[in-house]
């Protein structure tokens, strides 16, 4: 019985050594294969992770293959109407330009169409683009350069020819085809300077802020014939005009249309030119009929030119903000990043369709 008894205690106990065993080498397997089904998890996840960076970066360096189906894209980055306007804009400029950064010529150039459409920090264009901001700044001011050049030429004084030919009717029925420019001035916000005669001759009565104005002369087809360089906010309208040069543009017989600011009927009658501002009011309690119908319609067409301007300036947002100093600040014989802005920005929308109908 004993015997029995010790038999049966040792074939229990090896049942149970047995049972151990085998759950020790499942949970052994099982913790194995556990953890390589883990490892190729995180495996697989790190190369999703890894090729979704890769297409956002792809996507935020402005690459050309991305523009080239997608109009849209073209007009909402730089405001022009198609890629290929866009495609003939670098083709022209591109040549002029040595790349100095990690990024292609293309991509440079759509920094500083992202900078002028825009207006985004440095900093944020260096995070777009994985640039320094000093990159940043030195590709900015060098395309702007470029493009200052390149395009300028498509802000021409036209040949009174070609002007008469093409006159809207608008201008035609009422001035007949003697209309040559359409004048208007407007200002842009700048940071207040730290010199005391820069502040005092840049400041504005009329928008309450250190400003810069700029002159510019529109023909009747709606495109932009003339840019002034920029001047304190301080200066009249009058002295403005008199003084930047577009007067010596004028032929015997050509009109100009104003607002009342621009009071420059002696210059340009000096010129065998003549003037059409809005009448006054000054001395008479009102005006006569006559007055107030003249008035009227020259409002109706010179119109035309503050559409044209408020269109630069929605299409460009860099017009319309407060520019920093550095942007008005003369260096060494170039002119302002001022000046060459507007002029591109003026020369990029005579690119495109023009607001005022022929008919």
């Amino acid at each position: 019985m004993v015997g029995v008894a010790c038999g049966t205690d040792s074939s229990v106990a090896s049942g149970t050594d047995s049972r151990v065993v085998m759950s020790t080498v499942e949970a052994s397997t099982q913790t194995k294969l556990t953890s390589q089904m883990i490892d190729d998890s995180a495996k697989a996840y790190k190369e999703q992770i890894q090729d979704m960076k890769s297409e956002m970066s792809e996507n935020h360096q402005f690459d050309e293959k991305i523009f080239e189906s997608n109009d849209e894209l073209v007009k909402f980055y730089t405001g022009l109407p198609s890629y290929k306007v866009l495609k003939i804009i670098f083709d022209f400029c591109a040549p002029q330009v040595k790349r100095s950064t990690k990024l292609t010529q293309f991509q440079e150039m759509m920094l500083t169409f992202v900078k002028l459409r825009l207006n985004p920090p440095h900093k944020d264009l260096a995070y777009r683009f994985d640039l320094s901001v000093v990159s940043v700044t030195r590709i900015f001011a060098k395309w702007l350069s470029i493009m200052d050049v390149r395009l300028s030429f498509f802000i021409r004084w036209p040949d009174r020819e070609n002007l008469w030919k093409t006159i809207p009717q608008c201008f035609r029925i009422n001035f007949g085809k003697s209309v040559a420019v359409i004048l208007d001035c407007f200002e842009i916000l700048i940071d207040r300077p730290s010199n005391l005669l820069a502040r005092v001759s840049t400041w504005s009565s009329y928008k309450h802020h250190n400003t810069v104005k700029v002159l510019v002369g529109i023909t009747p087809q709606g495109t932009i014939s003339y840019v002034s360089d920029t001047w304190g906010g301080r200066v009249s309208d009058k002295y403005l005009t008199e003084s930047c040069g577009i007067l010596q543009n004028l032929l015997p017989g050509d009109v100009v249309l104003a607002d009342r600011g621009f009071n420059i009927s002696e210059s340009v009658r000096m010129l065998q030119a003549r003037l059409h501002i809005p009448a006054f009011t000054k001395g008479k309690s009102q005006l006569d009929a006559m007055e107030v119908e003249d008035s009227r319609t020259l409002a109706n067409v010179r119109i035309h030119v503050e559409r044209v301007i408020g269109l630069v300036r929605q299409k460009y947002i860099i017009l319309k903000g407060s520019l920093p100093m550095e942007y008005v600040t003369k260096r060494d014989q170039d002119c302002p990043h001022i000046d060459k802005m507007v002029r591109v920005c003026c020369s990029l929308c005579n690119i495109c369709d023009s607001l005022v109908s022929f008919d």
